[in-house]
């Protein structure tokens, strides 16, 4: 793989970005609206869609594992660090948002699509869902927890217990275990809900870098983060992986995933729960950018 290949997968993603931004820069929307629709109202389809349409195997559990083991250590670091770094609330929160959950979806899918093939594009896709449904999870908690309204736990649970996306989902693999056909028509209107909502979080996420005020970041906890992001996780995705009964394919598939830049639903998060979105959706920006350099290198020592 050339270094000039990497960079035409990761251009669309980049692009977006920018249309994001120049709209932003140009017109000036209500990103909060913008950010609520595609969390409330196209990313359960996409949940739904993808577990409806995706056959569950024995592999699937072992990849549910080894992507709940990397989350809870990338929490317990991300809290020893925060400890460490004395922060608030709210800093707190942003240092997970940034830290924990990777952009498997819009740019680790791709990369993988392109450096293993149609093959180990399934198994990519069925762990950008997984890390999907664990950002709406305990992305949720975690960013209400540290959002404006500086919510109780029980609050923060009861946020992520109203989120549509955790019920489409189950919904999906019901209906697929159960062999229930949804009829063509409104399969197409779901895709069509579904395919919306990636690219309009990566908006979002221009738009957002738009109107960053670099004065409120601190670029501490940037660093922090990023090291966490970029070079801890892959680590730690080598090792869980390395004691899982997983084909060397998987394992490569999910480690790629794990050293992915932050995920762009992370600002969505911030945005909505204004849990310091100039700092998470800078670290995104700033994750995303070290990515060029940074996958190169996880996929020479993984021998891509």
């Amino acid at each position: 793989m050339s270094f000039l290949e990497l960079i035409l997968i990761i251009l669309p993603v980049f692009l977006i970005f920018f249309i994001g931004y120049i709209g932003q820069r140009l017109i000036g929307f209500d990103i909060k609206s913008i950010s609520s629709a595609a969390l409330y109202l196209m990313s359960p389809f996409l949940a739904f869609r993808t577990f409806y349409t995706n056959e569950l195997t024995i592999d699937y559990f072992y990849i549910v594992l080894a992507c709940l083991l990397l989350t809870f250590t990338l929490l317990l670091v991300s809290w020893i660090t925060a400890r460490i770094m004395k922060t608030t609330r709210p800093q707190y929160a942003a240092i997970i948002l940034g830290a924990v959950f990777p952009n498997s979806g819009n740019y680790g899918a791709p990369v993988v699509l392109f450096a293993l093939g149609a093959v180990g594009f399934d198994y990519a896709v069925v762990i950008m869902v997984l890390h999907g449904l664990i950002i709406n999870t305990f992305g949720i908690f975690f960013a209400s927890l540290g959002g404006e309204e500086k919510a109780t736990w029980k609050q923060s649970v009861h946020k992520v217990i109203r989120m549509p996306v955790i019920y489409t989902a189950v919904a999906g693999i019901v209906l697929q275990l159960t062999s229930i056909t949804i009829p063509q028509v409104i399969m197409e209107g779901i895709s069509l809900v579904a395919d919306a909502s990636i690219p309009t979080v990566m908006l979002v996420l221009g738009m957002q870098l738009a109107v960053i005020s670099r004065k409120k970041v601190a670029y501490r906890f940037v660093s922090a983060v990023t090291v966490i992001r970029m070079v801890v996780s892959p680590l730690l995705a080598v090792v869980i992986v390395y004691f899982m009964p997983l084909n060397d394919l998987i394992k490569t598939v999910f480690i790629i995933q794990a050293a992915m830049p932050t995920a762009a639903n992370t600002t969505l998060l911030a945005l909505q729960f204004g849990t310091e979105p100039d700092l998470v959706s800078f670290t995104t920006f700033v994750t995303t950018l070290i990515s060029i350099i940074s996958i190169p290198l996880v996929l020479f020592f993984l021998g891509v």
